[in-house]
């Protein structure tokens, strides 16, 4: 399997994992679905800090920047729910970075779960009123505007942390997925992921790519697909540019709208009974925002005939503070 490693004088890496996470096959839930595709599932909610969640990855890298450029503070964006916002909080507190996160609102009463989670983490918290993303941005003016003013250095990191740096860490899950499937005596037919941001997802093609692994990766929409399918793009055709990872074509790119249903953060009914099913046969608790989606089509797919033979690994991204999320509407 060719090898890959970023340019540590370009991207520089704090370290916020302490190992591979694991892969795990799903016996159970395969033998429920009628045993026609083996199931494995990528377990990055056991990555080490604040409930875990891929997002770490990006951070490794996000982190190394603002660490190399003498930062003293961190800024970043997100839903009131936001696993990168929560994981940017942690990373923060473990480099000794102060961090400040400009979430949407509407607030809740009682406190929003992951906010709660960001405070305690001690992280500075700034809520907008409303979910208008022209307000969130014009609040994270006057954060950023803030700190500089009183002389902190601030590393504004983008909303997900989906730029291309963010995104190596990703390439990298999955160099280590695919190894990780060599050793277990089989090689990925598909990954399937909920595609939010698009970082995972693209960093995820492109690395199986480098690996020289032919592996589809099937997106599922969590945002509004006209929004995450051009960020995939994007990010695939930048990563083509980085020095060791090779070029994938767009028609490479395989993104799904039918398990968003009313939008990011709402709950569906399909994405329930897939927590449900995995839980009642694996004991693995999955996220209603953003793994459960994708779990549901994983099922539809399996139940389909369509995966029959082949090997399927499920990525969990992590989020299982989402299971204590009040229920959003589509005005969230």
């Amino acid at each position: 399997m060719p090898a890959w490693t970023p340019d540590p004088d370009r991207y520089p890496r704090f370290a916020l994992l302490d190992g591979p996470s694991p892969l795990q096959r799903l016996t159970r839930l395969e033998a429920t679905l009628g045993g026609g595709a083996r199931l494995w599932i990528k377990r990055e909610d056991l990555l080490p800090l604040a409930f875990g969640g891929n997002k770490l990855r990006n951070l490794e890298f996000l982190v190394g920047a603002a660490l190399a450029d003498h930062a003293d503070a961190l800024v970043t964006v997100g839903r009131r729910w936001s696993n990168h916002a929560r994981l940017t909080a942690a990373a923060g507190a473990k480099a000794g970075l102060e961090v400040h996160l400009v979430l949407s609102g509407p607030t809740t009463h009682p406190i929003n779960p992951g906010i709660e989670l960001d405070q305690l983490l001690g992280a500075t918290v700034h809520q907008a009123t409303t979910a208008d993303r022209a307000e969130r941005s014009a609040l994270l003016e006057r954060v950023v505007a803030k700190l500089q003013a009183g002389g902190r250095r601030v590393a504004v990191i983008g909303v997900g942390g989906s730029g291309v740096t963010g995104v190596l860490g990703q390439v990298l899950a999955a160099f280590e997925v695919a190894a990780q499937a060599a050793a277990l005596g089989f090689e990925p037919d598909d990954i399937v992921l909920p595609s939010a941001t698009g970082g995972t997802h693209s960093g995820l093609l492109v690395g199986l790519r480098t690996a020289g692994l032919s592996a589809s990766v099937h997106g599922f929409a969590v945002t509004p697909p006209d929004d995450v399918g051009p960020a995939i793009a994007r990010l695939v055709d930048e990563l083509g540019a980085v020095d060791g990872l090779v070029r994938v074509e767009p028609d490479e790119i395989h993104l799904d709208a039918s398990q968003l249903g009313a939008g990011y953060g709402v709950p569906t009914e399909a994405a329930a009974e897939a927590t449900r099913l995995l839980a009642r046969t694996e004991g693995i608790l999955v996220d209603p925002i953003y793994t459960a989606k994708a779990l549901a089509g994983l099922i539809e797919l399996v139940r389909s005939g369509r995966l029959d033979g082949h090997d399927v690994v499920s990525w969990h991204a992590g989020g299982t503070p989402g299971l204590f999320e009040p229920v959003a509407s589509p005005e969230d």
